[in-house]
């Protein structure tokens, strides 16, 4: 994946608001739908809070060994909520 197609997805990202965000401690799992003529396909995209020194909250696509366990919580969280958008769309 080149870089200005990262760029791309990240501008398409902040127009529509994710379809659901999962936090488990300071790391958000956020849930984004892309509807096509096959159906709907969902991508998810993980984040890690911090404060720098001056107090400021950051953000981090990069996560430590203790991140770890939250990370995985929160993509078998976000997992659960697409299963979940799934089976009620085939109600």
């Amino acid at each position: 994946m080149s870089l200005k197609n990262t760029k791309k997805n990240e501008a398409a990202e902040t127009k529509n608001p994710p379809a659901g965000k999962v936090r488990v401690g300071l790391i958000t799992a956020s849930i984004w739908e892309n509807k096509t003529e096959k159906g709907i396909f969902h991508n998810v995209t993980f984040e890690r809070r911090y404060r720098d020194a001056e107090g400021n909250w950051k953000s981090s696509h990069s996560y430590n060994a203790e991140d770890l366990l939250s990370l995985a919580k929160a993509a078998d969280l976000a997992h659960t909520k697409i299963v979940e958008a799934r089976n009620g769309d085939d109600e």
